[in-house]
């Protein structure tokens, strides 16, 4: 039996983002902060994001970019990412944002996937992007570097040349928005379709549970690049005229220092960062009173970890669920609620219809009742979020998006006769152990509660007979001295004999996407 939202189905206009998000903004809120340069305080109010927004898309228009065409976009956090992300969007084409940590070959890969015609980056950043737009063809005229290069357009020449924003016509069910590429943790990255419909619903879907009000100064820690940032971040904060502050990369000290200096009150992170609000001395140096809510995504909270957080920092914790081919939020715990245990992901949010199935029979587990708990199984969703597919890959769409508009998320879960949902694991990185299924995420939150444990991930590896069985990596506190032996014998005694760690390897930082998520493919490698 499907599952829906508890929540009412919210209206979602057939608008385009920047429609959306700016075509009806009241003059009184145009003199509003939009954006604070972290670093230097630089404030952009919303009056001149739009303008910064039309004249980037008619400078596009004069260059020929518009309906059907792919612009790269290839920045870290600054405020002018916003204006180049939706000029794009507004001039008709379609972004692709890219990983400011790629290689040139990376994004060689990207570009040429997507069929990109131009590419937008900064100048720390122009090596590689340079690099990348020879290999694919993109002449110099169309490789803008916003904060200026000799033999490049920069972002002050394209607003310089005040040309009118295009008249553009498409339908936003279809017309795609983004494509940004998932992150390959499991297999090689793919450009995940997603239409302004997709990217306008899930604003709709999360803004009356996420509760970000327009006094609210937001961290932009997490990458605009990545789905979470630029949906959670980007388009949700702004949608309800509150302020960004952006933080071009993270840094412990700058990280508490802009939350402490620009009284930031609303903070969305990946669980390495709770860790480290949780665990890391320099917390108590800094004044992080104007926080009211921490919201972690990307990859499971643990929640002795998130109470920690919760009781150090004297703010509400919350957690959400989502995917880039969601948009990406499909579950959340509302803001305000205190009572949805924090080792959930929340409630399914409005619009959409959820099932969890067997993945060995493929039938649909029994629904509870009462006070009951459904049986594990591979979560599916459908809603206006989901995205169009993956480009240039029926096969791999046809694996995910099945005729009747689930997407098959790969993640194992349960839900509660409430509609709290539990995310287990995923799929493909369940441990198979003498025929029992080890999570390795419950193990990494075990792990976590080790005070001489900075970080820790957890894969399957082959022992000398054949069998998977789970090894840990580890990340020592500062002068810990803990030896793999005495991790052995921390998860032994806390688990069922078939769960217990059997290798141990100490490293100096668990591989993580950008979003936050464990690339346990590089701790697979020979040199892991």
């Amino acid at each position: 039996m499907s599952f829906r939202s508890p929540f009412p189905d919210v209206d979602v206009p057939a608008l385009s983002v920047y429609d959306f998000l700016f075509g009806s903004i009241d003059e009184a809120d145009l003199d509003r902060s939009a954006l604070i340069d972290g670093p230097s305080g630089a404030v952009t109010d919303y009056r001149t994001l739009i303008a910064q927004v039309d004249g980037i898309a008619g400078a596009l228009a004069a260059r020929g970019i518009g309906v059907g065409d792919v612009v790269g976009l290839l920045s870290p956090n600054v405020p002018a990412f916003a204006a180049v992300f939706h000029g794009i969007l507004r001039s008709g084409a379609t972004a692709t944002t890219i990983n400011a940590l790629y290689t040139a070959a990376d994004i060689v890969k990207q570009l040429e996937d997507s069929g990109a015609k131009a590419v937008l980056t900064v100048s720390p950043l122009l090596p590689q992007a340079a690099e990348a737009a020879e290999a694919v063809g993109i002449p110099a005229d169309l490789l803008i570097v916003l904060d200026g290069a000799e033999g490049h357009p920069s972002l002050r020449d394209l607003l310089a040349e005040r040309a009118p924003a295009p008249e553009v016509s498409f339908d936003p069910a279809t017309h795609l928005a983004v494509l940004p590429y998932s992150s390959g943790t499991t297999g090689r990255p793919k450009g995940v379709m997603l239409t302004h419909r997709n990217l306008v619903a899930n604003v709709c879907q999360i803004n009356p549970r996420m509760g970000i009000g327009r006094d609210d100064r937001v961290l932009a820690l997490l990458p605009f690049f990545h789905i979470y940032g630029m949906t959670v971040l980007l388009n949700a904060a702004l949608s309800n005229r509150a302020t960004l502050v952006t933080m071009p990369k993270f840094d412990l000290v700058e990280f508490l220092s802009l939350i402490s200096e620009r009284k930031c009150t609303y903070i969305f992170i990946a669980p390495p960062v709770a860790v480290a609000l949780a665990k890391h001395p320099l917390v108590d140096q800094y004044d992080l009173s104007s926080i009211h809510t921490v919201f972690s995504g990307a990859a499971p909270l643990d929640k002795a970890l998130g109470g920690a957080v919760a009781a150090r920092l004297g703010c509400n914790v919350r957690q959400g669920y989502g995917m880039s081919e969601m948009s990406p939020v499909s579950h959340a715990i509302p803001f305000s609620d205190n009572e949805t245990p924090l080792d959930s992901v929340g409630f399914t949010v409005p619009n959409m219809e959820c099932k969890i199935v067997d993945p060995a029979t493929g039938e649909e587990v029994e629904y509870p009742t009462g006070d009951g708990v459904s049986a594990a199984g591979e979560l599916w969703c459908k809603g206006p979020n989901v995205m169009a597919g993956y480009l240039g890959n029926d096969e791999a769409t046809a694996e995910t998006l099945d005729a009747d508009g689930y997407l098959h998320t790969g993640d194992i879960a349960t839900v509660d006769a409430h509609g709290v949902v539990r995310i287990v694991d995923r799929l493909k990185e369940l441990i198979k152990y003498k025929g029992y299924q080890v999570p390795p995420a419950e193990l990494e939150a075990l792990l976590l509660t080790h005070p001489q444990i900075a970080d820790a991930a957890v894969i399957g590896v082959l022992d000398e007979d054949g069998e998977e069985v789970p090894k840990a990596f580890v990340v020592r506190q500062p002068d810990s001295s803990l030896t793999e032996d005495e991790v052995i014998a921390f998860v032994a005694d806390r688990v069922s004999p078939y769960k217990k760690v059997r290798r141990v390897q100490f490293i100096d930082v668990v591989p993580k996407s950008a979003a936050g998520k464990i690339l346990r493919k590089d701790l697979r490698a020979p040199t892991a």
